[in-house]
């Protein structure tokens, strides 16, 4: 397992991340999850990664792109990008995705809250040097942004590869956290003369604008023209 922790290990007989004490759940227990399907489905539909870091006795915290092939994260930048070498130099990082599902507004102040999905996890980035892989994970990147894109763009020309840093992030250590339902108000607060309920959130593409320059007859694609996000249950 590249890149996981000593403790960490993925259960293959009921597809399970394995508990460690660094991903042990200490309050709201009931709202973990280690099975890799839940995980799996939040980073499919999530288009943004969080990737947290020490660097010399500063942490970051850094918004990236990201595409995931069966259980390895991808993460891609110039290869001249801070962030990118420090990862691909084997410091331990925490990659995180959120999905913001509702509002939840209670009778109280105390226990307004939200609705979520997210996923976290905790291991060591390599970097893909294979031409193969890495011309996979391009292609990789390109469809989770829209599936389809991968077989239409051109892909990265091999001196495009060399100015490029591409990292392979395991999904071996982590956990998925999520939250759903109505606001949990004090019994003696259900009286109160104040509205509680949730309200909705869920991301919707627009309509495409094509570049202008375009050759004739180059339409928009349906990808493109019908933008849909994989979903997980009950969206």
């Amino acid at each position: 397992m590249v890149g996981a922790h000593p403790d960490a290990a993925v259960s293959r007989a009921d597809d399970r991340l394995a508990p460690t004490e660094r991903t042990a759940l200490r309050r709201k227990k009931e709202r973990g999850h280690l099975d890799l399907d839940t995980v799996r489905s939040i980073l499919d539909e999530g288009l943004l990664c969080h990737v947290g870091f020490n660097d010399g006795g500063s942490t970051f915290v850094v918004p990236m792109a990201y595409a995931r092939v069966g259980d390895v994260i991808y993460l891609h930048g110039a290869a001249a990008n801070r962030t990118l070498k420090t990862l691909g130099g084997g410091v331990e990082a925490c990659l995180t995705v959120t999905l913001l599902d509702g509002l939840v507004l209670a009778r109280s102040a105390f226990h307004h809250s939200m609705n979520y999905r997210s996923v976290m996890l905790l291991g060591t980035a390599t970097r893909v040097t294979d031409e193969e892989e890495q011309l996979l994970a391009a292609r990789s990147l390109l469809d989770h942004v829209a599936p389809g894109r991968g077989g239409d763009a051109r892909l990265p020309t091999s001196s495009e590869l060399r100015s490029t840093l591409i990292l392979r992030f395991p999904v071996t250590e982590g956990s998925a956290k999520v939250r759903t339902g109505g606001p949990i108000d004090d019994e003696e607060d259900l009286d109160l003369d104040v509205w509680a309920g949730v309200i909705p959130f869920r991301s919707v593409a627009g309509r495409p604008v094509s570049e202008p320059g375009l050759p004739e007859g180059v339409s928009v694609p349906d990808y493109a023209e019908h933008h849909r996000r994989p979903t997980g249950p009950d969206r």
